[in-house]
């Protein structure tokens, strides 16, 4: 199996720029294991690298009297707590051993987003490539140091932060034993969707001057546009929530995408990865056959004595592009022929 990092894909035989792709299960699977393995296995045959559940103990993360955000009472209604709303579409603790295990049999790269220092200790021995940071503990200061001090690498949502916020939890981390090489960052904006005006993927630029092994983006808009433009600005890992149907209950449903969408957004951003290239203007392999084709020569626009002075007047230039180039003009003019040149013939000259 390849082992995948941020912008690396090493294989057998090859090394190529790779986006990592999160698949956000999320709680999508509304507290169903069978749900949530199906969306292991849809994940996988969409094509994502890792596939993304997220962890609580809902009476350590809720308090009896916090509220339902705005769309939450949009898709689930306000009838009942937040709290009583989580409890519904947590998996048990016991669960996560077993995904870990069936996304390994799957074949594909298991993460969870543990919400509390419970599950922290749950998550820290099921061999996890990244620990996966939300936006909503970005000022958790215990809940940084705890993830600190289990050591690995850390993907750090950036929702609802400033970058002096963003600075302060790598701060955390690195007091704690992490390096900035062991930690990327996702810009992200809050909201379930997001509205396109409040994206602002400029951001990304902000989050690279801090240093750390690179910035990816998680994305809550509709549709798939945004997460491809993101991978064509740089960004080394996409998160994307999705769901088997938007129509199942639940907060996050209507906000993600089902199993072709995710697939189709896949597909993109490997069709965009080639495509990047480097930061080097060079003339490609594949552009080397054209030029002959496509630019011009100076060559003989009329008939040409051997002997005769080169003008303006009996040169121009034309295609293929295989003889004296153009930007060479004006050490012809004035040169003497060495030959008999017909017209439209190439014209040669020692200069």
């Amino acid at each position: 199996m390849s082992t995948v990092s941020a912008n690396l894909l090493t294989t057998n035989d090859m090394t190529v720029n790779h986006t990592i792709i999160i698949a956000e299960a999320g709680v999508n699977h509304n507290g169903d294991l069978d749900l949530a393995r199906r969306m292991v296995a849809a994940a996988k045959k969409a094509g994502a690298d890792y596939v993304k559940f997220q962890t609580a103990i809902p009476e350590l993360v809720i308090s009896t009297f916090a509220p339902k955000a705005e769309y939450q009472k949009e898709t689930t209604g306000s009838d009942e707590s937040q709290l009583e709303m989580c409890r519904k579409i947590h998996l048990p603790l016991s669960d996560y051993a077993g995904l870990k295990k069936y996304c390994d049999e799957v074949g594909i790269g298991f993460m969870s987003t543990p919400f509390d220092l419970v599950s922290i200790d749950c998550l820290a021995g099921l061999g996890m490539d990244y620990w996966k940071i939300p936006s909503g503990e970005i000022t958790n200061l215990p809940y940084l140091r705890k993830i600190a001090g289990k050591g690995g690498s850390v993907i750090l949502s950036t929702g609802m932060s400033t970058l002096a916020e963003v600075e302060a939890a790598v701060e955390v981390l690195e007091a704690g034993g992490m390096t900035r090489d062991n930690i990327i960052l996702l810009h992200c904006t809050t909201q379930y969707p997001t509205p396109f005006e409040a994206v602002n993927l400029r951001a990304m630029d902000a989050l690279r001057t801090l240093g750390c092994r690179s910035v990816g983006y998680s994305d809550h808009t509709p549709g798939i546009a945004v997460p491809v433009a993101a991978v064509a600005m740089g960004a080394t890992v996409i998160e994307k929530h999705f769901t088997l149907d938007r129509t199942l209950p639940g907060p996050d449903q209507k906000a993600s995408l089902e199993p072709d969408e995710l697939e189709a957004m896949v597909r993109e951003i490997r069709q965009i990865e080639p495509a990047l290239g480097s930061a080097d203007k060079v003339v490609t392999e594949a552009e080397w056959p054209n030029i002959e084709v496509a630019r011009k020569s100076i060559v003989a626009a009329r008939r040409i004595a051997r002997g005769e002075v080169f003008t303006e007047e009996n040169l121009t230039v034309k295609r293929p592009g295989s003889g004296i180039s153009p930007m060479r003009w004006d050490e012809v003019i004035g040169g003497v022929s060495p030959a008999d040149f017909e017209p439209d013939q190439l014209i040669f000259f020692e200069i």
